[in-house]
């Protein structure tokens, strides 16, 4: 048995904006500097933490967890939305490629990206990867973008539940006991 708390990165210009920025590897808006601050405080501990190796991971990271050294993991990173990439919903509304991707839930192969199913096998491998090299007992963070706690844990967390009802807000957590193969997970400590 070993613990895991997943943290959503703070807010990017971006993520206030609604933007699709998936491979984009912008830093931390005042906004996301703030709330990575005021998570901080927490005062959250854990054994080994992981992070995506993009601005915005580190830099939250870095404000949570100050004095420790991360793992850095590429399969960790946010989805690739190839021609959706850094466009708003809004900018992409009249895309037939886009409507398409929208009808299909988000499931749908995204032109130059990444359909849901591959984006959650490599975000579920690399996961599953790092937490073998967790020793039981001990407490593994995953300071990660949304997407991928969404992806990791509509495959592993227990009760199943659909793709968004994972969804975190900027710096938001959740809490789990990580068990053959399965999340466990606790309680919501923040949205």
């Amino acid at each position: 048995m070993k613990d895991v708390i997943f943290i959503r990165h703070g807010a990017t210009a971006g993520n206030l904006e609604m933007r699709y920025n998936g491979r984009t590897d912008e830093p931390l808006c005042e906004e996301g500097i703030r709330q990575a601050q005021e998570l901080g405080k927490a005062g959250l501990r854990a054994d080994v933490i992981f992070v995506s190796p993009m601005k915005r991971t580190i830099e939250t990271a870095k404000a949570v967890f100050p004095n420790e050294q991360f793992i850095f993991t590429e399969g960790l990173r946010e989805m690739d939305f190839g021609i959706f990439e850094g466009k708003t919903a809004e900018e992409l509304k009249d895309s037939t490629e886009y409507r398409t991707w929208v009808d299909s839930g988000g499931n749908a192969e995204i032109p130059n990206g990444e359909s849901r199913a591959r984006f959650r096998e490599r975000c579920v491998k690399a996961f599953d990867e790092a937490m073998k090299s967790v020793p039981d007992g001990a407490c593994a963070a995953f300071v990660i973008h949304g997407g991928v706690i969404m992806a990791v844990l509509a495959a592993r967390a227990v009760p199943k539940r659909n793709f968004y009802d994972y969804y975190l807000k900027n710096c938001g957590t959740l809490r789990g006991v990580f068990e053959g193969g399965a999340v466990y997970l606790e309680t919501k400590t923040a949205e």
